[in-house]
């Protein structure tokens, strides 16, 4: 390996968004995840449900429950009276 072209390779401390920290080793001192294997719901088995009604809710109030409805055609104009 060739000198002064690698990273130093130390202890490293991983935090999760949930809380939980672990120690390893990375290039980096210090690691931010999101997910962990305490948190993410494939090793913990629970279902984290998505409020889709709550965004189903917000998007009917921001677009009045007419996106993608077509618009009313205008009504046809009154006859007009024949010139003479």
């Amino acid at each position: 390996m060739k000198d002064g072209i690698h990273p130093n390779y130390v202890e490293s401390t991983v935090t999760c968004g949930c809380g939980n920290t672990f120690q390893t080793r990375s290039t980096r001192p210090k690691i931010s995840v999101e997910v962990c294997a305490k948190c993410h719901p494939f090793f913990t088995g629970s279902v984290k449900f998505v409020d889709a009604a709550g965004r189903v809710d917000k998007f009917n109030k921001k677009f009045g429950g007419t996106y993608g409805k077509a618009k009313k055609a205008a009504e046809p104009a009154a006859a007009e009276p024949a010139k003479a």
